[in-house]
């Protein structure tokens, strides 16, 4: 069967989006791998599903570049925003329905600005946080953050006996002259990616609460792929709300492709 697919990037996220509001896509895991796979498929870190959902602009089904379908992206979720503009579903503004819950888009030339879950618990352990912002997310302050074996030590936790069972998504992050650098190993992709919007979120919450945000409400972030920013309130010590992720969603090519 042949699908004709649209490839989107958010600040080197990169995702293969196909429009599934007639439901007549039914991937499983192998073909999701495949069209993912950067040497025999199209190569991304993950696919999504633009779909209808009834009290919504559109539903989003995300599935990891290994297969599985996964829990909430970030720059997934503003990718498909612009996905769904230039399908013609919305003009500047989105309200659709993800595996974490409803969220809010705006949208101003390649610029999204995507509402987040709220976050009222950050774990503090010794050497690290964990928290959860529609994906799960262990954080950690390092230095030289640009010479850092971010695959070597993020497979380590991943995989580790705390979170080898669910996976947990890894960052490393740094403060910087002007901005929180952010580098990610992300569970189902089993590497590095260029960036990860929930993974900057978590990273930004931290930094607020450690005393190294880059302002009082919202977080300058610097991944391998640009720039982000985390605008939030926090209204306690680890109670946040009003949480944007805000940053850049590009259209790369379209195709069509074949799959037994």
């Amino acid at each position: 069967m042949t699908y004709h697919f649209y490839k989107y990037q958010g600040t080197g996220n990169d995702f293969i989006l196909l429009d599934n509001r007639k439901n007549t896509i039914h991937l499983n895991r192998e073909q999701v791998a495949l069209l993912c796979h950067r040497r025999f498929g199209i190569g991304a870190d993950g696919l999504m599903l633009l779909e209808l959902q009834e009290g919504f602009d559109f539903k989003m089904v995300y599935f990891n570049s290994d297969g599985n379908e996964s829990s909430m992206c970030g720059n997934g979720g503003r990718c498909i925003t612009a996905f769904a503009k230039k399908l013609g579903l919305i003009n500047n503004k989105a309200k659709f329905i993800a595996t974490d819950g409803e969220h809010f888009a705006t949208l101003e030339d390649e610029l999204v600005r995507l509402k987040m879950n709220d976050v009222n618990t950050i774990e503090e352990n010794t050497g690290f946080f964990f928290l959860n912002t529609g994906s799960p997310h262990y954080v950690k302050f390092v230095k030289d953050i640009e010479y850092f074996p971010v695959v070597e030590e993020g497979k380590k936790v991943r995989y580790s006996e705390r979170f080898k069972k669910e996976g947990t998504n890894v960052n490393f992050i740094e403060n910087t002259s002007d901005a929180l650098f952010v580098r990610t190993y992300e569970r189902g992709v089993e590497d590095e990616t260029y960036s990860c919007g929930t993974g900057v979120t978590a990273a930004a919450l931290v930094a607020a609460i450690s005393g190294k945000s880059t302002s009082s409400n919202s977080c300058a972030i610097q991944t391998l792929g640009g720039r982000l920013r985390v605008n939030f309130n926090r209204i306690s010590p680890r109670h946040f709300t009003d949480i944007w992720l805000e940053g850049p969603a590009t259209f790369v090519f379209e195709g069509d492709t074949l799959l037994n």
